[in-house]
């Protein structure tokens, strides 16, 4: 479920199918619609075990949806199984990483603050 934890960051607790996929789906929805402001993103996978070729697709499809918008996206608490996933298929080096949800909000919060100046 998303949570609104600021005017311009939503953070997304996320679990295994089908709800990750729902829950994806909801993400970029809800960016698609937003008209003038678009929040950055913290997707939180503690709860994910695996992910599928059809999540990845939806990833990056957020990933364009958030940067087409000038949004930026955070993926935090991956497991070992899906991190492993994510470098075999060389996202590692596409997506942005935090090693929980308070590092990846501190990093949007200092990356905002960098760029409104």
């Amino acid at each position: 479920m998303a949570t609104d934890w600021s005017e311009n960051i939503v953070i997304t607790e996320l679990s295994d199918e089908p709800a990750l996929s729902d829950e994806l789906g909801a993400v970029i929805e809800r960016a698609l619609k937003s008209k003038d402001h678009v929040p950055h993103v913290v997707l939180n996978f503690g709860q994910v075990s695996y992910v599928n070729s059809s999540n990845l697709a939806q990833l990056l499809r957020l990933r364009k949806t958030l940067a087409d918008r000038g949004a930026h996206l955070r993926l935090c608490s991956v497991s070992d199984p899906v991190w492993s996933v994510f470098m075999v298929t060389g996202l590692d080096k596409v997506l942005r990483f935090a090693p929980d949800p308070l590092t990846a909000l501190a990093g949007l919060q200092i990356e905002d603050q960098q760029s409104s100046k």
